[in-house]
């Protein structure tokens, strides 16, 4: 019988990678985002430090109670009528965004509708830029044109409305005109998103455009619409330079849009700006009303997250 030959094995392929300069680049990249993350945590954490260490401060001499359900909101007056009820505040705020979205969601969604269902590509390479040159915009000068121009001109000469130099409808309509391109921009990508041959299968059923854009793509691309909506809301929720140059600064609990409003936002800038001490219970309440407003903003996108998780769809 013939013996059995024994051969040892050569050494394999050498497991350790040579540097080659994609390598290089490509651990470059991922150490570039692994610092940017880092940093964005950092930069969050941070705020919510700053924020918290004053509030807490605040509470400390003012009850949670009073803060939360107090209905008059005049923390710089002086004696007796001083008083830290933040319900105005946040009641204007909510107002005053309303407002906004009453005009940018109908109007946003009819743009993105018709930007990805209806124009056509020549009216689409116009339209879309347009759409977002105005969201570069700064908003002062939406301020002024809403302080100057829609107050007197469009709300008092033309719509006969007897409006004041500072009004919440003059600074709510602008605020809608600032937030529109924003649900305009989202929504049209959500729905550019939804396949073709959805489209194609409903024209094939005999469905007109109308019905497809409603019935069949809308519903499709809905957790990207619900996202564009609560963008805006969050944009309107926290602007500052509007309602600080045409809103007024007035803490109202009224209905009337006619009246002057304050939101929280601009009541952090004017405030930031007084002549008060920086170590006085005055000057804690731009960081308990920015902490009111992280809140808010936070559970708002929570939200957002949880409904676009839940009726997301992914399509092949």
């Amino acid at each position: 019988m013939e013996a059995a030959s024994t051969t040892t094995a050569g050494p394999g392929p050498g497991l350790n990678r040579r540097r080659t300069p994609r390598s290089v680049g490509e651990t470059a990249i991922k150490v570039t985002l692994a610092v940017a993350a880092v940093i964005s945590i950092a930069t969050t954490t941070g705020i919510v430090i700053a924020l918290l260490r004053d509030t807490l401060k605040f509470f400390g001499e003012v009850g949670v109670g009073e803060y939360l359900f107090g209905t008059t909101w005049s923390p710089l007056a002086g004696g007796g009528q001083q008083s830290f009820g933040v319900v105005p505040l946040v009641y204007d705020t909510l107002y005053l965004t309303a407002i906004g979205l009453l005009i940018a969601v109908p109007f946003g969604l009819g743009s993105a509708i018709y930007l990805s269902e209806y124009a056509s590509l020549r009216a689409r390479r116009l339209l879309k830029p347009a759409l977002e040159v105005l969201a570069g915009i700064p908003t002062i000068v939406f301020g002024f044109f809403a302080l100057t121009f829609v107050g007197p001109e469009v709300l008092g000469s033309i719509l006969r409305i007897d409006v004041g130099t500072f009004s919440a409808l003059s600074a709510g309509l602008v605020l809608g005109i600032l937030v529109l391109p924003t649900i305009a921009t989202v929504a049209d990508d959500a729905l550019t998103a939804v396949p073709g041959s959805l489209r194609e299968g409903a024209f094939g059923l005999g469905a007109s455009r109308m019905q497809v854009a409603t019935r069949v793509v809308f519903p499709a691309a809905l957790s990207g619409i619900v996202a564009a909506l609560v963008l805006g809301a969050s944009r309107a929720i926290g602007e500052t330079v509007i309602i600080l140059v045409a809103g007024g600064a007035v803490a109202n609990l009224t209905g009337d849009p006619r009246e002057p409003m304050q939101n929280m936002a601009a009541f952090i800038a004017q405030t930031a700006q007084a002549d008060i001490p920086t170590q006085g219970t005055e000057y804690n309440t731009i960081f308990v009303v920015g902490t009111t407003l992280f809140v808010i903003t936070l559970v708002l996108n929570l939200i957002s997250i949880r409904f676009v998780r839940k009726y997301r769809q992914v399509y092949e």
